[in-house]
């Protein structure tokens, strides 16, 4: 015969007043209501609301309800059967009076045979009701999960069960969920959003938080409700709200005291050993735990799965039930108490373990990092040394560079291989100040060492001496020292083993850049084509698929647009055969750029498209640079200058150094957008800063400058005719000389220019005639259109010239002359709404106001238009102060007031 009961078990908890409304699970627990479901299981660890969220949607929907809450009492079968009754008359008056009796009787009833009398008795209601059972985990009892699956399986249509749980049932799930009888609220979705975190901390909790500081306490507990109402306790009467919260961890005593008390100490002695232990993993796979947990009879597979049905903390981090974590609080945990368990020596013990689990799987990163938290600096120097050369040809040097950097002096001053690999990677960074220091270290540490040398990598040694030479080669082209880039690639191709016919070809590259800074752009491409077939006879198809853009960039410098096109798309082929097109950014921002020179815009707009998705993960450490250069040319093309003029100083800021020529500037790129802009002070003092002068002899490294000289003169009142167009033809001869067709055809246009504000018409129309002929056949255009009105009057004079000419070898340029003037007829600027601001809003300003009041955040702008956050902030501060606004929403009322939007 039952004991006792206890009345208030089937009493609904009081519901408090300030609560965070859960309108999302809400509504999901309605829906399963709605679909006749028979079943809704709330199944999610600790301290996650899920009674108080049962409550709350009972209190809503008006469903009557019985409730039971459960405890580790209540496994015996008569007594559970018991409350069930009880907790059912507080809805239905004398139901399941005949169940009790039976059970105070000494006659041998089964609780099935009873079970079936009540729900008999049940199936007779008109009426729906709920019936919830709350902290199932806490019944251990095979009696009542056997009661409780005949309950499921022959639940009464008016009857809604729902149960609550740390632990998943003993139930049939599976079936449930594929006949749609099932309702499940799980981890995920109990989970505080930022939103409700905001709800629950700064009106429920009274605090005064800022969004910034909610957002990362809402990282830091993954929206445990128990986890943020435990640090807004805590916060009580703390003046630094925001240190406490960057602090805040699962040592917070309050944090610490509920985990200890709710789960830890609940579990056997065995189980906290494997979670103690685990802990250092920041994720967890069964053969992993494996490696770390040793001698226990359950693998640690079974081990996961079993901490992940009862909730216990663990989260699944792929379908296939393969690798888990641990949610960060519970790991701060463990973590401080495996520091407290154990001896600094164990715990080291552990993280080798785990070091060596992942060497032995592929994942050299990981082993390095337990191999660092061990202390064992020797593992993780010999691992980095081993993984540098793979890393090197993948484009991941950035990344080893942040391993090198954690070991200590004492361990790399004895490494000369690890050394010159710093080296090596500092100057694919474009570092080359690091770079030398780096090789100086390794040449005295072969010289004069300190200590026994330490050699991982055999064969790299025997290479060192070409190595070194070639990295000084690289560093010296980078800064502009041509004459120590001919000596140390010279050096390096006599060092270099005559079979290795890679490192023949990566130094005779090397070499090559010296003529491409001169100009000798056919000099240049052999070598580089070589360098590309040595990476594929290699077997290194990730640095053949990259290097092949600089071939383009030297294709593109001749003028041979539709060549770089085809060179592109080779390399296109090549990566996706050999699965390396991650790496492909720059090839479509490439393509992209050149269809949009030829006027393909929807060609151009897929390419485009697609390098900026692929530049998100790039390796190559220019990326960024390219990205923002073609970000500006495209605004310039818009007639956006502004925002030109912002992707350029992005794209100075991430300017990286690398052997190819920087062969135009930032600043003159600059410049040439004033000019557009009417803003001529602004170029006159880029031309001061310069150095430069429309006499200096011409060369090709400063050839786009002097173009820009002559532009910013050209503009000038005063203007020395005579030294600009010296200079340009100066120019255009070297140009000439050396087959470069694409310079050739900006100087005869920038001539035309001269000669048409000389005075001088059939000089201007003969340059521009030039220059199309030259254009023609490669497809550009606009070139020709993005200068604007001045080269369109000249064109349309050119046609009239083209029109009463008899040379037979001009037809051809009609058709080429038509589609140019077509391009001019397309609007390339917005146009200002008149408005009564004393300071009109920019074009930029107008186009972020427009985001703005089409409700993108921030960030979401700065994804649009591709600039920095702290741009779009600046933008909005203007905006705002224009229209003497104080919030988004007032500067988009008035400005629609205004008729700007």
């Amino acid at each position: 015969m039952p004991s006792l009961l206890i009345k208030t078990k089937t009493n609904i908890p009081t519901l408090k007043r300030d609560l965070v409304l859960r309108k999302r699970i809400n509504e999901a627990l309605s829906e399963g209501i709605r679909a006749g479901r028979k079943l809704t299981l709330i199944s999610a660890p600790a301290g996650f609301g899920k009674t108080t969220l049962v409550c709350e949607w009972l209190e809503m929907c008006k469903i009557p309800a019985a409730w039971i809450s459960l405890d580790e009492n209540d496994g015996d079968a008569a007594r559970f059967l018991t409350y069930l009754v009880t907790a059912l008359q507080t809805l239905i008056s004398g139901v399941g009076d005949g169940v009790l009796v039976a059970l105070q009787s000494s006659q041998p009833i089964t609780p099935n045979e009873l079970l079936t009398t009540l729900l008999n008795e049940l199936s007779s209601i008109e009426d729906d009701f709920i019936l919830v059972l709350d902290d199932l985990h806490a019944v251990d009892s095979r009696a009542v999960d056997e009661l409780l699956a005949f309950l499921v399986e022959h639940t009464p249509q008016q009857m809604h069960l729902i149960i609550t749980t740390r632990e998943d049932p003993a139930l049939p799930l599976a079936r449930l969920r594929a006949k749609n009888q099932l309702t499940e609220i799980r981890t995920a979705e109990l989970r505080f959003t930022e939103n409700e975190a905001a709800d629950f901390l700064n009106q429920v909790m009274g605090l005064d938080l800022s969004s910034q500081d909610i957002a990362v306490l809402e990282a830091r507990t993954e929206g445990w409700v128990a986890g943020l109402q435990l640090a807004a306790l805590s916060m009580q009467g703390k003046v630094d709200a925001a240190e406490f919260i960057h602090s805040f961890s699962g040592a917070n005593q309050f944090v610490l005291d509920y985990l200890l008390e709710e789960v830890l100490q609940k579990q056997s002695e065995s189980l906290q050993g494997f979670l103690l232990r685990t802990s250092i993993l920041n994720r967890l796979s069964g053969s992993l735990c494996d490696a770390l947990w040793q001698g226990e009879k359950n693998s640690a597979q079974e081990i996961l799965e079993q901490l992940e049905r009862a909730n216990l903390f663990v989260i699944s981090l792929d379908d296939e039930r393969r690798w888990y974590r641990y949610h960060h609080l519970f790991r701060d945990l463990l973590r401080q108490r495996l520091n407290q368990k154990l001896g600094k020596e164990e715990v080291a013990g552990i993280n080798i373990r785990a070091s060596e689990w992942f060497e032995q799987n592929g994942d050299v990163g990981e082993a390095f990092r337990y191999a660092i938290s061990a202390e064992d600096f020797e593992r993780a120097a010999r691992l980095t040394e081993s993984a540098w050369l793979g890393m090197d040809e993948t484009f991941q040097t950035g990344t080893w560079l942040g391993w090198v950097n954690q070991l200590p002096l004492s361990v790399r001053r004895v490494r000369p291989v690890l050394l010159t690999q710093m080296g090596w990677s500092y100057m694919d960074a474009g570092n080359a100040e690091a770079s030398e220091s780096s090789l100086k270290d390794a040449e005295a540490c072969l010289k004069n060492p300190l200590e026994d040398l330490v050699i991982v990598e055999a064969e790299q040694f025997r290479a060192l001496p070409v190595r070194i030479a070639m990295a000084r080669a690289f560093n010296a082209q980078v800064q502009n020292r041509f004459a120590d880039t001919v000596k140390f690639a010279e050096m390096a191709q006599d060092m270099a083993p005559p079979d290795d016919e890679f490192m023949q070809a990566q130094a005779s590259a090397i070499l090559s850049f010296t003529h491409w800074a001169s100009g000798e752009l056919d000099k240049v491409y052999p070598f580089m084509n070589s360098w590309v077939d040595a990476a594929q006879q290699a077997d290194n198809f990730a640095f053949a698929v990259a290097t092949s853009f600089a071939k383009a960039d030297i294709l593109i410098a001749q003028g041979r647009l539709r060549d770089a096109i085809q060179v592109y798309q080779t390399a296109l082929k090549l990566a996706t055969t050999h699965g390396v097109e991650s790496i492909t950014a720059h090839h479509h921002l490439g393509l992209g750029l050149l269809y949009h020179e030829m006027g393909e815009d929807e060609r151009a707009a897929s390419h485009l498209q697609k390098s900026f998705e692929l530049g998100r993960q790039t390796p190559i450490v220019d990326w960024a640079y390219r990205k923002s250069l073609a970000q500006a040319y495209l605004k310039e093309s818009e007639g956006d200058h502004d925002a030109a003029l912002e992707a350029l100083d992005e794209a100075q800021r991430f300017y990286v150094r690398t052997p190819i020529p920087n062969l135009r500037p930032v600043g003159a790129m600059k410049a040439r957008i004033y000019l557009k802009q009417e803003q001529l002070m602004n170029a006159q003092t880029w031309a001061r800063k310069s150095g430069l002068s429309l006499r200096d002899a011409p060369d090709y490294l400063h050839e786009f400058e002097r173009v820009t000289l002559a532009r910013i003169a050209l503009a000038e009142v005063n203007v020395n005719f005579s030294d600009v167009v010296s200079s340009l033809e100066r120019h255009l001869k070297l140009a000439e000389t050396q087959n470069r067709l694409a310079s050739q055809i900006e100087i005869l246009i920038t001539l035309s220019l001269a000669f048409q504000s000389k005075g001088e018409q059939a000089n201007a129309i003969t340059s521009l005639e030039q220059a199309l002929k030259l254009a023609e056949s490669e497809g550009y255009w606009r070139l020709f259109v993005d200068e604007g009105e001045l080269i369109r009057l000249l064109i349309l004079d050119l046609r009239s010239a083209l029109e009463s000419s008899a040379r037979t070898e001009v037809q051809p340029l009609f058709g080429y002359v038509e589609k140019l003037l077509a391009g001019f007829s397309q609007p390339t600027q917005l146009q200002k709404p008149k408005t009564e601001l004393i300071d009109p809003l920019s074009e930029r300003e107008l186009e972020v106001l427009c985001l703005i009041a089409q409700g993108l955040s921030n960030q979401e702008i700065t994804q649009k238009l591709f600039v920095a956050l702290s741009t779009i902030k600046g933008h909005n501060l203007r905006i705002f102060a224009k229209l003497q606004a104080k919030s988004r929403t007032e500067a988009v009322a008035r400005a629609r007031k205004l008729g700007l939007l």
